[in-house]
C-alpha cells in the first residue's frame, strides 16, 4: 500500500468539519451537494442531484515511455480515496486537494493508520476504496476501477466497485495537473457516474527516458448513482 502524508489535510478537515457537524464524516449529509462544472464547455455535465459519496484521492498516475513517439503513455494509476464527505460547505473544501497536494509532494510518510491513531479515531480511518487499473471488460486495453469493497460501510460488499469508461475529457488550465474527467458505469453498482475534478499534478514531463514512472497527483471524486 502506498503511504500518504495527507496529515495536513486530515486536522484541517477534521478540525473544521467537527466543529460544524459533531460526528464523522461517514454519517456528514451530502444530500444538498451540488457538482460545480466550468461553464462553456460541453465535456463535463454535472448532474442536478446530489453524489453518495464525494472523497478526496491521493496517489500517482503511471507511466511508460514510448521511445518511438518519445512521449509518455499512461498505463494505469493507484491511490487511496479518503472520504472529504463532511469537508463539503465548509471553507476547507475547495482548498483541499491543494492542502493534499502540498503535503503528498511533501513526502515525509505518513501512513493512514498513524493517522488515525494521532487523531483518536476509531478502527474506520475514513478510507472509502483504492482507485486502480483493470482489464477492459468490455473490450480492450485497461479500465479505471474505483473499489470499495475492502473499505469503509461498503466493506465486504462484492458489488461496491465501479469500472468505467470516460466520456468526457476537459483539459486543466496547468499544464502539470490531469484533465477533469467524466466516466460512465460499465460494470459495479458503486456509481452510475464519476467525475474527477479539482486535480493537481500527475501530468508526465513532455519528454520521456526508456522505462516507467510515477507522478504524484491528488483529485476530488465525486460518485453518483
Amino acid at each position: 500500500m502506498l503511504t500518504f502524508n495527507i496529515l495536513a489535510l486530515v486536522i484541517l478537515g477534521y478540525a473544521d468539519a467537527s466543529r460544524a457537524r459533531k460526528h464523522h464524516s461517514a454519517g456528514c449529509d451530502l444530500s444538498g451537494a451540488r457538482l460545480n462544472v466550468p461553464a462553456n464547455q460541453t465535456q463535463l455535465i454535472a448532474p442536478t442531484y446530489a453524489p453518495s459519496y464525494i472523497g478526496m484521492g491521493v496517489g500517482t498516475q503511471n507511466y511508460t515511455c514510448n521511445t518511438t513517439l518519445s512521449t509518455y503513455t499512461l498505463v494505469g494509476a493507484y491511490g487511496e480515496i479518503f472520504d472529504s464527505s463532511c469537508l463539503y460547505g465548509t471553507s476547507s473544501f475547495e482548498s483541499a486537494s491543494t492542502v493534499a497536494s502540498n503535503v503528498w509532494y511533501a513526502t515525509t510518510n505518513v501512513t493512514v493508520q498513524q493517522i488515525v491513531t494521532i487523531l483518536g479515531l476509531t478502527h474506520n480511518s475514513g478510507v472509502l476504496g483504492q482507485h486502480y487499473y483493470v482489464p477492459n471488460p468490455v473490450g480492450s486495453g485497461l479500465s479505471p476501477k474505483w473499489d470499495f469493497t475492502s473499505s469503509g460501510a461498503t466493506a465486504g460488499d462484492p458489488n461496491a466497485y465501479v469500472i468505467g469508461a470516460k466520456v468526457g475529457d476537459l483539459p486543466s488550465a496547468n499544464s502539470s495537473d490531469i484533465d477533469d474527467l467524466m466516466v460512465e458505469a460499465v460494470e459495479g453498482e458503486l456509481a452510475s457516474l464519476v467525475f474527477r475534478v479539482d486535480t493537481d499534478g500527475g501530468q508526465p514531463p513532455a519528454q520521456c527516458e526508456a522505462g516507467n514512472i510515477t507522478v504524484k497527483y491528488t483529485a476530488q471524486y465525486w460518485f453518483f448513482s
